[in-house]
């Protein structure tokens, strides 16, 4: 299980990470509202824990921009503001809890346990995305009512896209996990970027708007408005 730490005090960071890894949890930590958007933008984190008070952006912002991009990772507030108010703003705008600084350990993780046994993007057994929809079960795919015909390869990374939604994925990520070769190469490179090219007819020819962009030097996409 990944988590990401977006958290200023390094004493704290670094206590919550210790702590999580002791528990064999994969931990990152970032220090600004900026490089915390940037790795839960670009990487994949099965759990986010958020400070509020950030150099660079503020976690509200960074939690209110993740929602409305579709991002559906489990997300805790950590926070110093204990007011009601600022716990009934955080949820609202999307957060799954709300732990107020200063925190038992232990609380803290008996709280990222109970969201993590509510079920991932991976449990979902259907998507829908505009008006594509898609069903893990069937495995089948269609697009403004119409049935779309893929290739076993081209559904495992209309998939693998849709458990990222609204999150970039890289040519490195699909390496590893569509194609499970641990080392990228640019044949590779080739090989998933003429996959990409064909899933992209499927899906979105034919359509007023495209659902997968580009994000040029980076990687991929699927959401309903351009990156």
């Amino acid at each position: 299980m990944r988590i990401l730490i977006i958290e200023d005090q390094p004493k704290v960071a670094q206590s919550v990470k210790h702590g999580l890894e002791t528990e064999r949890f994969d931990v990152t930590v970032a220090a600004t509202g900026e490089d915390g958007f940037f790795l839960v933008s670009s990487q994949v984190f099965d759990l986010l824990i958020l400070d509020l008070m950030l150099p660079g952006r503020d976690g509200l912002e960074i939690l209110r921009t993740l929602r409305s991009r579709g991002l559906a990772t489990p997300v805790i507030i950590l926070s110093a503001r204990d007011t009601v108010e600022d716990r009934i703003r955080g949820l609202d705008l999307g957060a799954d809890d709300y732990l107020v600084k200063p925190f038992a350990f232990e609380e803290l993780l008996a709280r990222i346990r109970a969201l993590l046994r509510r079920g991932r993007a991976q449990d979902v057994l259907r998507f829908a995305v505009a008006d594509l929809e898609v069903d893990r079960v069937t495995r089948r795919v269609a697009r403004g009512g119409r049935d779309v015909e893929l290739t076993a390869h081209e559904y495992e990374l209309l998939d693998y896209l849709l458990l990222h939604q609204g999150r970039v994925v890289s040519r490195e990520m699909l390496a590893r996990d569509v194609w499970r070769e641990v080392a990228r190469a640019t044949p590779l490179d080739n090989v998933i970027d003429v996959h990409i090219a064909r899933l992209r007819r499927k899906i979105d020819n034919g359509h007023g708007h495209p659902l997968i962009h580009t994000v040029r030097g980076v990687g991929f996409v699927l959401q309903e408005q351009a990156p």
